[in-house]
């Protein structure tokens, strides 16, 4: 079973998968059928298996990883049973964005800019990072991987995307002066230097842009019409 395993991962991947999960899931699942001698997908080892998650949800995730290995494999040999792969009946929710108001964003640039040391870079680049997200529904992931080459007078080059790909993401005249004044103030740097730097010319990390946005969101009073506080992965929303 393994080496059929290791053929779908690598077809997977071809196609620009990681597949570092459902490779961790699969083999998993390979070990604890082995172990009942079994050389061939069953439903009841599957679903056996599979109950070993510690939540309706990872029970689910992980049945539904078998599943789609023996929709593959079943293409050449029949042997390999197909589980229900609703068998446990999760269902994945999203959680509503929170939208933000126009007037929201300049109140969250605004404090963004007060932040200290007034005289530093770092509240322009905490401000420059939020209008820049707020405006063209990039993740934050991606943006804090911007580097100098990336930014282009027809707009950002997003490398490595879900698929392996480079896009460019085009942008508005004002985000475009903003960024510009932003790169001006950070000062010169290589082709490959990060954009969004932290007091110390380093990648600016995820963890440090997160609290800070907290922090902002609070200073900003802005409140969410939910039970949840509005969240910085909710400004690539406003973009739609």
């Amino acid at each position: 079973m393994l080496d059929a395993i290791e053929t779908y991962l690598a077809l997977r991947r071809t196609t620009g998968f990681a597949m570092l999960i459902a490779e961790y899931l699969l083999k998993s699942f390979a070990a604890f059928a082995t172990a009942r001698g079994q050389t061939y997908v069953q439903t009841k080892t599957a679903i056996d298996w599979a109950a070993l998650g510690p939540s309706v949800a990872q029970r689910d995730a992980r049945l539904r990883a078998v599943c789609r290995f023996v929709r593959h494999v079943r293409v050449e040999d029949v042997g390999h049973e197909l589980p229900p792969a609703n068998h446990f009946g999760a269902r994945k929710k999203r959680r509503t964005p929170h939208i933000y108001t126009t007037d929201e964003i300049s109140r969250l640039v605004e404090a963004a800019l007060r932040l200290r040391p007034m005289r530093g870079l770092r509240p322009h680049t905490q401000a420059t990072l939020i209008a820049l997200l707020s405006s063209t529904g990039l993740r934050i992931s991606k943006a804090l991987k911007l580097t100098i080459a990336d930014v282009t007078r027809d707009g950002l080059l997003i490398r490595e995307t879900k698929f392996r790909k480079t896009r460019l993401v085009p942008l508005h005249d004002t985000a475009a002066a903003g960024l510009q004044r932003y790169l001006a103030r950070r000062g010169p740097g290589s082709d490959d230097d990060p954009v969004f730097i932290d007091k110390r010319n380093r990648p600016l990390r995820y963890i440090a842009v997160k609290e800070t946005f907290d922090r902002l969101v609070d200073k900003a009073g802005i409140r969410s019409t939910s039970a949840r506080r509005p969240r910085l992965h909710d400004l690539r929303h406003n973009s739609e």
